[in-house]
């Protein structure tokens, strides 16, 4: 797992969250304990990290990794419960919060987790087994309709009618049960030449969508802004362009300090500024991580500092 587990932008992430060598800080996807590791070494002994993760593998896997250190906290939550671990830890404030959200490498390369479609697994997708839906029931029960609408919207597939029409007549005949037939379902229909895009958008779609992780990143980052003491950071890893459009909004909004039409003659809206954002543009891998570790080339860090 370690072997498979690569940190994305670990440096560039660490330096801008690292404010205060004694301070307490959160990591939002511990996975395989990547980033929680190099934030452990460049915190003194009166700091402390929590970090929190869904998948039970890495939540297990980590307990071992981290079980004689005493500066840091493990919960099996969704991080965007950040709000309640502040409370059970009696914590006012966070000086740094991180969140990576990428999908391990682990669990795309793992075929029992059943997150590629490079190999034939269980159609599950679920980061949290303890979800009770997971993409094989989204596919089998859906209607076309609402499933093409879940293929266009998180998957920006503009071929989503097309193949949620395959998928259906496809299951009147027999359940589409593992990661191998959905992938055969849409190969027939795309060509060649554009079945890796068009199957990654599909799956991807179907993870969004069965780990509802849109809506956990908003609620996340609403929750993070209010536990952040102020210079503390937000920092926050994305992979797609809608995790990444959501982080620029919300970052955007809490830039402000007003929201009161431009002819407005008075400011009525009482909007109090929140942050400071210190990333005008996302920062993106060097080359040579990208060369190291070929899933690097989409992440895009953004950054924000509680005023």
């Amino acid at each position: 797992m370690k072997d498979q587990h690569v940190p994305v932008l670990l440096s560039e992430s660490l330096d801008y969250l690292i404010t205060e060598k004694a301070g307490y800080y959160f990591d939002g996807t511990l996975g395989f304990g990547g980033h929680s590791g190099e934030i452990l070494n460049r915190i003194d002994n009166n700091g402390l990290l929590i970090s929190t993760d869904v998948d039970k593998t890495a939540f297990n896997y980590c307990k071992k990794k981290f079980g004689s250190e005493g500066r840091i906290k493990l919960y099996n939550f969704n991080f965007s419960l950040i709000d309640v671990i502040v409370k059970l830890e009696s914590i006012k404030f966070f000086n740094g919060v991180i969140a990576d959200l990428g999908v391990s490498s682990y669990q795309l390369d793992n075929s029992s987790a059943g997150f590629s479609y490079s190999t034939d697994a269980p159609l599950d997708l679920r980061m949290d087994k303890n979800l009770k839906v997971n993409a094989s029931d989204i596919v089998n029960t859906l209607e076309e309709r609402k499933l093409a609408n879940i293929i266009y919207k998180y998957g920006e597939e503009k071929n989503s009618r097309k193949i949620a029409k395959q998928i259906v007549e496809a299951r009147k005949n027999k359940e589409i049960k593992s990661t191998g037939t959905l992938k055969e379902l849409i190969t027939e229909i795309t060509p060649p030449r554009y079945q890796t895009k068009t199957l990654s958008r599909v799956f991807q779609a179907l993870r969004i969508h069965v780990n509802n992780e849109l809506e956990f990143l908003k609620q996340f980052l609403k929750n993070s802004i209010e536990v952040l003491k102020s210079g503390g950071r937000l920092v926050v890893i994305s992979y797609h362009s809608l995790e990444d459009r959501i982080v620029k909004e919300i970052f955007k909004y809490g830039a402000l300090s007003c929201v009161c039409p431009p002819d407005a003659p008075v400011c009525t809206c009482d909007k109090v500024q929140q942050l400071k954002i210190l990333t005008k543009k996302p920062v993106l891998p060097l080359d040579e991580e990208i060369k190291k570790n070929k899933r690097a080339r989409s992440a895009k860090l953004r950054v924000a500092e509680r005023v």
